[in-house]
This record gives structure tokens, C-alpha cells and sequence, in this order.
């Protein structure tokens, strides 16, 4: 069975960096286009960024210049690097990903990340 799972969260302080990974497990499949998304506690989901099959980017406008999505060609995941973390980044960071060829989309459980002010 296929799984979206995400890794990488924890605690930061305000300023600080984190690297989340999305990985699809129990699939010949690899990941196509994906997207990160979050959700902060009493707020509703949104959308950070996303990546297509052919790796153009797009993020949202309150982490441009700080939040980078990539591919990782040799272990089939979709990264996200974060940087300049702000305590209003927090929340839980959920991965979307199509796999190609069969084009099923698939959503992981989220990974959490706290910023510290």
C-alpha cells in the first residue's frame, strides 16, 4: 500500500532552519508533482508550495525568499527547506504527491514544526 510520509519537523528557534522530506514508501511509482501544505493550530489548511513534474516552483507569498521545494532525483522525495523560521510558521506540514505514470495523488500524516519566539 502506498504512504506519503513526511520527516524532518521538530522545534526551531525564531531565525533558525529546518529541512522537511516527503517520501512515498510501497511504490514502483516516483513522485511527480507535489506540494507542501500547513495547518496552524485554529486556522485552515494552506498552501506553502509546489512543485510540478517538470520541478517548475510556486509558494506562497508569506514564505517567498525563505521557504525553497525540491526534488531529490536519487531518493525519490520532495524537500522543503526552510529558513528564517518565524513563530507564525508553525503548524503541521502536510505533503501532497502525484505518483507518475498512474497519476493518484496521495496525502502523508504531517510532520509538526514549532518555531520558538
Amino acid at each position: 500500500q502506498v504512504q506519503v510520509v513526511e520527516s524532518g519537523g521538530g522545534l526551531v528557534q525564531a531565525g533558525g532552519s529546518l529541512r522537511l522530506s516527503c517520501a512515498a514508501s510501497g511504490s514502483i511509482f516516483r513522485i511527480g508533482a507535489a506540494g507542501w501544505y500547513r495547518q496552524a493550530p485554529g486556522k485552515q489548511r494552506e498552501l506553502v508550495a509546489t512543485i510540478t513534474s517538470e520541478d517548475s516552483t510556486n509558494y506562497a507569498d508569506s514564505v517567498k525568499g525563505r521557504f525553497t521545494i525540491s526534488r531529490d532525483n536519487a531518493k525519490n522525495t520532495i524537500d522543503l527547506q526552510m529558513n528564517s523560521l518565524k513563530p507564525e510558521d508553525t503548524a503541521v506540514y502536510y505533503c501532497n504527491a502525484e505518483l507518475r505514470v498512474i497519476h493518484r495523488k496521495y496525502w502523508g500524516k504531517g510532520t509538526l514544526v514549532t518555531v520558538s519566539s
